[in-house]
């Protein structure tokens, strides 16, 4: 069963960090990239980060360059989103998801049709 659960979200002030964690199930994770995405109110999904499976190769989003970076961890099925100076700009629900290829999950991953159920990240200026 593909299962994806977000957590790590929360409440932070401008400047701030939090982790995200994206547990997934062996069958989701094994062999293939994973990825970050962001929904603010109002807006659509937008892809954040996305790593290989190996974890050799990154992308990131231009507005967050610099200031994420994501990780996975094969012992727990796990990849992580640490995201430092924060900006009131990254309020969203943030969801992970997966794909066989590493840049169609960064090109057209946002438009994937199943998602968990996300973790909030608030930031407060």
């Amino acid at each position: 069963q593909v299962q994806l659960v977000e957590s790590g979200g929360g409440l932070v002030q401008a400047g701030g960090s939090l982790r995200l964690a994206c547990v997934a199930s062996p069958q989701t994770y094994n062999g293939y990239a994973m990825g970050w995405f962001r929904q603010a109110p109002g807006k659509e999904r937008e892809f954040v980060a996305a790593i290989s499976w190996g974890g050799g190769r990154t992308f990131y989003a231009d507005s967050v360059k610099g200031r994420f970076t994501i990780s996975r961890d094969s012992a727990t099925y796990t990849v992580y989103l640490q995201m430092n100076s924060l900006e009131p700009e990254d309020t969203a629900v943030y969801n992970c998801n997966w794909d066989p290829s590493l840049s169609e999950l960064r090109r057209s991953g946002a438009r994937k049709a199943l998602w968990g159920q996300g973790t909030q990240v608030t930031v407060s200026s």
